[in-house]
């Protein structure tokens, strides 16, 4: 019997070879979108749960309230959590992470290493971490120890044991390798390639260990078995009462503690990490593959329904001879399986060849192979799953004719079937508008964010990181003086950071418009003289920076209008010569500029203020003449190996820099335009087949109206409205749809694009345009066609 089944089932697919291609290559492409999305979602939704206390790790998180706002930080100061280790027992274990940066040096070669983070002996108590060689307990219980990677490791030392060796970090503090671990997997929310042991920072004076008001480090906390962490939650306002000074309360400033599960980290865009997902993102690419495999199954149901009365005749005859409706339904939806199962191996041989790009695009490794974590098993039931699903309907319509009405000849499709037909074809091109209209927006919010003034001169500015080098700090001035004299060197600056790169943020205290002493939480740039005028920052208060008033490297502070409107002064001329003290630096402000975004325009501008600190230079800016920028770079770092020969030169551009800033927005985007491409690639190939089904049915139409004089227009017209106005229905369905999801994602970005109504107009045309390209096909041919043939025909 199943083996009649299966006859039966590839002489009816080889019988309609362009129903069966079309609907077996539509279910491929379907199901290896869904699969590469499905491996997506897993691989996001991973995030730290290699870690054998994943359920019981907690980070924590700090709220601190100004009387101008709320700073929401995932960091906390260091001695927050030994305290709350030693005030409760429930905590069972604290660490503390802080990010590092030095120049390595083994054998003579030197690395500028940005991925290194200090921390606590403990580490390896919270985090699963396997060690290749080493003992956890003790790896990082002394000062000067380090643990590396697998992979850092085999960069320095080969495949020789590196464990007892030792390595030394810029130039001067030698340090002993303890402990060698595999490589942090790529699921993990922070990575490095190196752990120095936290007491370290403490020899070299870096950092006091007991300041409160620093919130400089990540803490995690391994909480007991079983522990319910809200309690924990609640006895944090009495722990900060207890810890915080009174003084730091009268100055304005108020502390909240939370505890965050592990599990809610990486998806945390409100307090950020050092690595971030987006649970938006998730949710987009997850209704995306549900959507382009709908259309897929649609495809498959539409076109097996409207052949149901190519068969009728067949299931009368079966039902005569006795089968049954059961027996029927099997076999009819034993069929739709096994074109699911076609398709699925299909898909599987197109997943292996799209996994590398898809790798690329989605900016990570979310596999190497479908066959790893069993993936290949997952997608198996999901193909049945979609054999049964698709296959039900049709197998039930089908089954369901009428024996007399068969055998008399008079059946014909009904009502319903059409209408079902007609609907399903509006929810394909319902999905496809909607997927045109958000690639649409998409792609002009990343070009808004990219063409918008960002304030400061970008363009050719090669940013030289020696990495706060105190030899380069000492000498910076004639290092400077020195490359300005190459050819191609327009200008050169010195700063702590640059835009889009990260700055810090100070404890600041200003007389406010009152008069009164005002803490506010202040971003912070330390400059050089040139640094504003070189990155044509406008003044529009007071001035910049000279050497000509020598109190300017003490006591002079620069401010932007952000910052001008958060002390509540009426116009920047107000606060020039305002009380200032940051850090313990008293001044006076004596400029203010017009707000730039130093962030990404995901975010609103904030306060910001400049000051001389030569002693915190750490990079370089120099402007280039465009002419020949190739040679330019490679005069600066012949001459570099001669200034700076202890530190290799590391230099990139100051706007690819700042765009590295909307990274994931790009991937996002690239992401969206081709799964939006693939379904509407899906719905063409069933709106193809449905037209080429409809003009076979109509094929002695066709003839009688060429007789009688109609023109090939008039019939490819003919044929072609009937799907437009389908397409016209799934316009007016999307259009409300796409606006409501696309307003909701530009909610995330501070500096957003207005949706314009031509947006949808562009969206229904290319909707229309597709559409009717596709249907025309068919339909010319058919008008093309002999009508005696036609005629004949029947």
């Amino acid at each position: 019997m199943i083996k009649n089944y299966i006859k039966i089932a590839f002489r009816n697919l080889w019988k309609h070879k362009g129903f069966s291609f079309i609907n077996i290559i539509g279910l491929a492409v379907g199901m290896t979108a869904c699969f590469l999305i499905f491996m997506y979602v897993r691989f996001e939704l991973s995030y730290d749960k290699f870690n054998a206390n994943f359920e019981h790790i907690y980070r924590l998180n700090t709220d601190i309230k100004s009387p101008n706002e709320v700073l929401h930080w995932s960091s906390a100061s260091p001695p927050m959590g030994p305290a709350l280790q030693a005030d409760y027992p429930e905590v069972i274990a604290n660490t503390r992470i802080f990010g590092a940066s030095f120049l390595v040096e083994s054998n003579n070669e030197k690395f500028q290493e940005n991925n290194l983070a200090f921390t606590d002996a403990s580490i390896f108590k919270i985090f699963t971490f396997p060690f290749i060689k080493g003992d956890p307990a003790t790896a990082l219980s002394a000062p000067f120890s380090v643990v590396l990677t697998e992979t850092i490791a085999k960069k320095y030392f080969g495949n020789t044991d590196a464990v007892g060796k030792s390595l030394l970090l810029d130039g001067k503090h030698p340090v002993n390798i303890t402990g060698v671990i595999k490589d942090v997997p790529l699921n993990s929310h922070f990575n490095f390639d190196m752990l120095i042991s936290s007491s370290t920072m403490e020899k070299l004076k870096l950092i006091n260990m007991n300041e409160w008001g620093n919130f400089s480090n990540y803490t995690y906390l391994l909480l007991a078995n079983g522990y319910d962490a809200s309690k924990l939650q609640a006895k944090l306002p009495a722990f900060l009462i207890k810890h915080i000074s009174e003084d730091k309360r009268k100055r304005g400033y108020n502390y909240t503690l939370f505890v965050e599960p592990l599990k809610e980290v990486y998806m945390d865009n409100f307090r950020g990490a050092p690595v971030n997902g987006s649970l938006t993102n998730v949710y987009i690419f997850s209704v995306v593959a549900i959507f382009i495999l709908l259309i897929a199954c649609i495809n498959f149901i539409n076109l097996t329904t409207a052949r149901a009365t190519e068969r009728a005749k067949e299931v009368g005859l079966r039902k005569v001879v006795g089968a049954g409706k059961n027996q029927l339904v099997i076999q009819f939806l034993g069929e739709s399986i096994m074109v699911c199962l076609i398709a699925f191996i299909f898909s599987i041989v197109l997943s292996l060849l799209f996994l590398p790009l898809f790798n690329q695009l989605a900016g990570k490794i979310i596999s190497n192979s479908i066959f790893e974590q069993g993936y290949i098993f997952t997608l198996f039931a999901i193909a049945l799953l979609i054999g049964f699903l698709a296959g039900v309907y049709p197998a039930l319509v089908i089954t369901n004719f009428s024996i007399t009405s068969v055998i008399k000849g008079r059946f014909v499709s009904s009502v319903k079937g059409i209408l079902l037909r007609k609907g399903l074809v509006i929810v394909q091109f319902t999905v496809s508008i909607v997927l045109i209209v958000g690639t649409i927006i998409v792609y002009n919010q990343l070009n808004y964010m990219r063409s918008q003034s960002l304030g400061f001169k970008i363009d050719q500015m090669a940013v030289l990181d020696f990495n706060g080098d105190s030899v380069v700090q000492s000498q910076q001035q004639s290092i400077k003086n020195e490359l300005r004299k190459i050819q191609g060197v327009i200008s050169i600056s010195g700063s702590s950071t640059t835009p889009g790169n990260g700055n810090s943020v100070a404890y600041t205290e200003a007389e406010s418009r009152s008069g009164s002493s005002f803490p506010i939480n202040m971003n912070l740039y330390d400059v050089d003289y040139d640094f504003i005028p070189q990155y044509g920052m406008k003044v529009i208060a007071g001035r910049a920076f000279s050497t000509e008033f020598a109190t300017d490297s003490v006591q002079a502070f620069v401010i932007n209008e952000t910052a001008v409107k958060s002390l509540g002064y009426a116009s920047p001329n107000d606060a020039i010569g305002k009380r200032f003290n940051q850090w313990g630096g008293k001044g006076k402000i004596i400029g203010v500029t017009k707000d730039f975004h130093f962030e990404s325009l995901q975010q609103n501008v904030k306060p910001l203020n400049f000051r001389i600190n030569l002693k915190n230079v750490n990079v370089f800016t120099v402007k280039i003449k465009g002419g020949d920028i190739p040679n330019t770079i490679a005069a600066i770092q012949s001459k570099w190996k001669q200034l700076a020969p202890q530190r290799p030169l590391n230099y990139s551009f100051l706007d690819d820099n700042f765009n590295k800033q909307y990274a994931t927005e790009d991937r996002f985007g690239k992401l969206f335009m081709y799964f939006a491409i693939l379904a509407i690639v899906i719905s063409c190939m069933g709106l193809l087949g449905l037209a080429s089904y409809s003009t076979l049915q109509r094929t002695r139409e066709i003839g009688i109206r060429k007789v009688l004089g109609a023109t090939i227009p008039g019939i490819v017209n003919m044929l072609s409205q009937e799907f437009i106005k389908l397409v016209f229905i799934a316009a007016l369905i999307a259009f409300p749809l796409a606006w409501y999801g696309m307003h909701n994602w530009l909610k995330d970005f501070a500096y957003r694009i207005n949706i314009s109504w031509w947006v949808f107009a562009v969206a229904a045309l290319l909707a229309f345009f597709i559409a009717l390209a596709t249907i025309s096909f068919q339909a010319i041919r058919a008008a093309l066609a002999n009508p005696v043939k036609s005629l004949r025909s029947e």
